[in-house]
C-alpha cells in the first residue's frame, strides 16, 4: 500500500504537470510560429510594396521625355551634332542622377542612334548588341513601359554587369509617332538594401522571382532550385506563407505577388532559428518538472510511511488472529479513520471471542437436527422409481394406457426434479410442454390441441427452464377448461432487433379489459401480484433476473377471443436474417 500511495501521489502530480506542460509548450509553439508567420508575411509585404514603388518611380522616370521640348526635338533630327550631343546628354545627366542604383540609361532616336549615360567604372558600353532585342520587347506594347527581368549586360572588355530594366516608347507630342526609346538599367544590388532588413530580422535568406518564374534576386548564397520550384508551385496570387522540407531541414517560406509587376518577393526561413527559443523554454521547463517530481516523490515518501505504519501494524495483528490468536489488543493513538478502525478491530476481536463461544453451543444442536431432517428426507428419485415399476407392470399386462400415462407422468417428474439452473433449450422446454399435453390429451380427448411453430434456428436456443409450462397450464385451466369445445394452444418464435419473443396464444375465454390492465401491472409492479397467484410472476421475475430489465412477460386478451403471452429475452446476439423466422398470428 506504501508503494501504492506513493506512485499515486506521483501520478496526480505527474499527470497535471506534464499534461500543462505539454499544452503550454504546444500553445507557445503555436503561438510563436503565427507570430513569426504574421511577422514575415508583413515584412514581406512591405519589402515587395517598396519594390513596386521604386519600380513604378522608375517607369514614371520613362515619361520625362515627353516633357522636354529639346529632347522632343533632338530625337527627330536625323544628324547628330553638338547642340544635339549637349541637349540630349544633360538630360540622360538629369535622369542618371536622380536613382544613385542606375547603372545605365539609354535613350534611342528614330533613326536608332544610341545616347547613353553610365555610372562610373564603366568606360565602354554596346548597344548595339541590345538594339535589337529592345525594339523586340516595345513591339506591338504601344507606349506603354516594360519591364525586362535580371539579364547580363556586357561593359568595357570582358566584364559584364547584372541589371534589371524598364523601357518604353517615346512618342512626339505633336505628331504621336514614336520617335525612338528610353531604357533605364539598374544594378540588380539595389534589392540588397530592400531586402537586408528582412533577412536580418527573419534569420532567412530573401528572393525576388520575376513574372515568367525567373530568379532576379537572392540573397546570401543564391538561390536553390529546390527554393525556387517549391516558391513557384505554392505561391498563390496575391501573398501568404506555406512550409516545406529541403535538405531534411524545415522552412516557412512567406511571399508577396505584386499586381502591377506579377514578381514574386520571398524570405526563406528554416523553422529551427523560429522555434529555437522554444527549445530553450522547453529545457528549463523539464528542468523545473523534474524538480517538482524529485520534491513529490520526497513528500509523498514520508505521508506514505506516516499513513502505512499503523495499518503495517494492524496486519501484523491480524496474521496472528489468522492463527488462533485472540490475545491480540491494538492500541489507537489518533482519533482518526486509522485509529477508528483499530477500535473496530478490538470490537471485532471481542465479537469472535462471543461468537466461537455460540458457534460451539450451537454446533451440538445443529447436528442432532440435521441427522433427524436425513431421516426424515424422503428421496424424489424414489418417486420416480415407483412410477417406472408402475410402468413396467402395466406393460407386462398389455395394459398400454396406463403405461404411457406413467410413462408420461415419469418423464414430467424426471425433468422438473433436476437442478432447476441446469441448462436447457427452446427444443427441450417444448418437449416437456408436449408431454404435459399428452396427459391432458389421455385425461381429456379431443378436447385440448397444441401447435408449435418454432423456426429450426431457434430450437437449441438457450432458455431458462420451466417457462413454456406454467404459462401453457394457465391457458388451459383459465382459458381453455371454461370453453366448450375444442380448445387450441399455438407456441411461435421470432427475432425482433436483440431479442427474442416467445409467444404462447390460446384461443379460449380470454379477460375482460380491467383484468387484463390489473394483470399487466402486476406484472411491473410485484407487490400487487398476490390476486393473480404466482405461477405468471414467477416465470416474470426469473426472466427479468437472468435477462435484464428490459425482458419480462406482456400479456393481451379481449373476451371470446382468447389471450396471448409474450415473453420478450434480451440476447448478447442475434442472427441478422430474420427472415427464416415465421411470423406470430
Amino acid at each position: 500500500m506504501e508503494k501504492k500511495l506513493i506512485v499515486i501521489f506521483i501520478f496526480l502530480l505527474s499527470l497535471p504537470i506534464t499534461y500543462v506542460s505539454y499544452l503550454s509548450a504546444h500553445s507557445m509553439n503555436k503561438t510563436t510560429l503565427r507570430n513569426a508567420t504574421a511577422n514575415a508575411e508583413q515584412m514581406t509585404t512591405n519589402a515587395g510594396v517598396t519594390v513596386d514603388r521604386y519600380i513604378a518611380d522608375l517607369k514614371g522616370s520613362t515619361l520625362l521625355p515627353l516633357y522636354n521640348t529639346d529632347v522632343q526635338y533632338y530625337m527627330e533630327q536625323r544628324y547628330t551634332d553638338w547642340d544635339k550631343n549637349v541637349s540630349i546628354g544633360k538630360f540622360l545627366d538629369y535622369l542618371f542622377h536622380t536613382k544613385q542604383e542606375i547603372t545605365a540609361v539609354y535613350l534611342v532616336d528614330s533613326f536608332d542612334s544610341a545616347f547613353f549615360y553610365k555610372m562610373v567604372g564603366i568606360n565602354q558600353l554596346n548597344t548595339d548588341d541590345q538594339l535589337p532585342r529592345w525594339k523586340s520587347m516595345l513591339k506591338n506594347v504601344g507606349t506603354s513601359p516594360v519591364l525586362e527581368g535580371r539579364h547580363t549586360i556586357d561593359v568595357n572588355l570582358g566584364d559584364s554587369r547584372e541589371v534589371f530594366s524598364v523601357l518604353r516608347t517615346v512618342r512626339s507630342t505633336s505628331t504621336l509617332d514614336d520617335i525612338g526609346m528610353i531604357i533605364f538599367d539598374i544594378d540588380i544590388n539595389m534589392f540588397r538594401d530592400i531586402l537586408k532588413s528582412v533577412d536580418s530580422v527573419t534569420l532567412g535568406r530573401s528572393i525576388i522571382v520575376d513574372n515568367k518564374g525567373k530568379l532576379v534576386y537572392a540573397s546570401g548564397d543564391g538561390s536553390s532550385s529546390d527554393q525556387l520550384q517549391a516558391l513557384l508551385s505554392h505561391a498563390g496570387s496575391s501573398s501568404g506563407s506555406y512550409e516545406y522540407t529541403r535538405n531534411g531541414e524545415r522552412y516557412l517560406t512567406a511571399y508577396y505577388v505584386s499586381s502591377q509587376t506579377g514578381w514574386i518577393t520571398a524570405v526563406d526561413i528554416p523553422l529551427s532559428s523560429i522555434l529555437s527559443g522554444i527549445k530553450q523554454n522547453r529545457m528549463k521547463q523539464l528542468v523545473t518538472n523534474l524538480l517538482i517530481l524529485s520534491f513529490a516523490l520526497f513528500v509523498a515518501t514520508l505521508f506514505s510511511y506516516a499513513l502505512t505504519r499503523p495499518l503495517k501494524s494492524m496486519i501484523r495483528l491480524m496474521k496472528q488472529v489468522q492463527h488462533g490468536n485472540l490475545d491480540v489488543w491494538i492500541h489507537p493513538r489518533y482519533n482518526d479513520e486509522i485509529g477508528m478502525l483499530g477500535t473496530h478491530f478490538n470490537r471485532m476481536i471481542i465479537r469472535i471471542r462471543d461468537l466461537l463461544s455460540e458457534v460451539k453451543q450451537t454446533e451440538k444442536r445443529k447436528q442432532k437436527a440435521d441427522m433427524r431432517a436425513l431421516q426424515n428426507q424422503i428421496n424424489p428419485h424414489f418417486f420416480y422409481n415407483t412410477l417406472e415399476s408402475i410402468r413396467m407392470l402395466a406393460e407386462s399386462r398389455d395394459d398400454t394406457q396406463i403405461a404411457k400415462l406413467t410413462y408420461l407422468l415419469g418423464q414430467q417428474m424426471r425433468y422438473s426434479i433436476t437442478r432447476n439452473d441446469e441448462s436447457v433449450t427452446v427444443r427441450q422446454e417444448l418437449e416437456h410442454v408436449r408431454n404435459y399435453f399428452n396427459l391432458l390429451q389421455i385425461r381429456f380427448p379431443d378436447k385440448y390441441s397444441l401447435l408449435v411453430d418454432v423456426p429450426e434456428d431457434l430450437m437449441n436456443l438457450p432458455i431458462l427452464k420451466l417457462v413454456f409450462q406454467p404459462i401453457v397450464e394457465n391457458a388451459v385451466f383459465h382459458g381453455l377448461e371454461p370453453k366448450q369445445g375444442l380448445g387450441n394452444v399455438k407456441i411461435t418464435a421470432r427475432y425482433e432487433e436483440e431479442y427474442v419473443l416467445l409467444r404462447v396464444d390460446d384461443d379460449g375465454v380470454g379477460m375482460d379489459a380491467e383484468t387484463l390492465k390489473h394483470l399487466n401491472y402486476s406484472l411491473i409492479n410485484t407487490a400487487s401480484s398476490s390476486r393473480f397467484g404466482i405461477g405468471l410472476h414467477n416465470v416474470n421475475e426469473r426472466i427479468k433476473l437472468h435477462y435484464g430489465e428490459s425482458s419480462g412477460i406482456q400479456v393481451w386478451s379481449r373476451p371470446g377471443i382468447g389471450t396471448c403471452v409474450t415473453l420478450r429475452l434480451k440476447l448478447d446476439s442475434t442472427p441478422s436474417d430474420t427472415d427464416l423466422v415465421l411470423p406470430i398470428r
